[in-house]
């Protein structure tokens, strides 16, 4: 039962996109808010799927990779909202409505199945380290997602014109590539400080179940490697005034070990974090 809404927020995901694209194809801008609105319907779906799968499951639901990129699904959702509240970018709710439809299509594309938890799981340290690394992956998708389009678009392109050595499809307004920077810095300062704290809650977790707080694990050390790539991406923000196209590089850098550390340690290594 708990599917239903899920598959329901994947569609009307799907739909808040298609509106976005009309909107942007018919030059009617007036379409946006009714985008806006499917988003907040699919995400107010999602909290039903994740607090009726903890009621089912009679656990938290975060102890696979199906439940923990639903969670994270959420979390980039609902995060986004944060920082449309703040900013108003008009680029975010349609970015925001392609990275949950690609997502929750992976989404699809895992085991759903509910099962009881394995004893190193049965901790309430389940919620606090997972729920927090999921939280901040969600932001620096978002950071990865203003980085993308500082690296496509070109300040002040034409619709259809091709810059020399890129294409340029849409034309950004005057100080978008400005305001698209600062955001890629701020989402990505918040996924650092998650990432860091859910780093630190993961440590204490282990040396509680297994008598170490590090025992370089693969998950525990792409994690850290990962942690590493941001550190110096923000090092380099603050001491040398990275910013623009190279800081774009290094958030879609960071965002590749990111994703490399949650899919490809999980299904090319073996270690304590393999327990799904």
């Amino acid at each position: 039962m708990n599917l239903t809404f899920l598959n329901a927020g994947f569609a009307i995901y799907g739909a808040a996109l298609a509106v976005f694209a009309a909107a942007y194809l018919a030059a009617r801008p007036g379409w946006r808010p009714a985008g806006r609105l499917a988003l907040w319907a699919a995400w107010l779906l999602q909290c039903a799927f994740l607090a009726l799968r903890w009621k089912e499951a009679g656990h938290v639901p975060l102890s696979n990779q199906f439940e923990s990129l639903a969670a994270m699904s959420w979390g980039l959702t609902g995060t986004s909202f944060f920082f449309h509240r703040k900013e108003n970018e008009s680029w975010l709710p349609p970015g925001v409505a392609a990275l949950s439809v690609v997502s929750l299509g992976v989404c699809a594309l895992l085991d759903s199945s509910m099962a009881p938890l394995v004893p190193a799981l049965q901790s309430n340290w389940l919620l606090l380290h997972v729920a927090v690394i999921m939280l901040g992956y969600g932001a620096l998708a978002l950071s990865f997602l203003a980085s993308v389009l500082i690296l496509a678009w070109r300040e002040g392109a034409r619709p259809g014109a091709v810059a020399p050595g890129a294409q340029a499809v849409l034309r950004l307004p005057e100080g978008a590539a400005l305001a698209l920077d600062r955001f890629n810095e701020r989402a990505m300062g918040l996924g650092y400080l998650l990432l860091t704290a859910g780093i630190v809650l993961g440590a204490v977790w282990a040396n509680e179940a297994w008598g170490s707080y590090w025992s370089w694990d693969p998950k525990e050390t792409w994690s850290l490697i990962t942690w590493l790539v941001y550190t110096a991406a923000l090092h380099l923000r603050r001491t040398h005034c990275w910013q623009g196209r190279r800081m774009a590089w290094l958030s879609a850098l960071g965002f590749a070990f990111v994703l490399f550390t949650y899919f490809g340690v999980n299904y090319l290594m073996s270690g304590l974090h393999s327990y799904a």
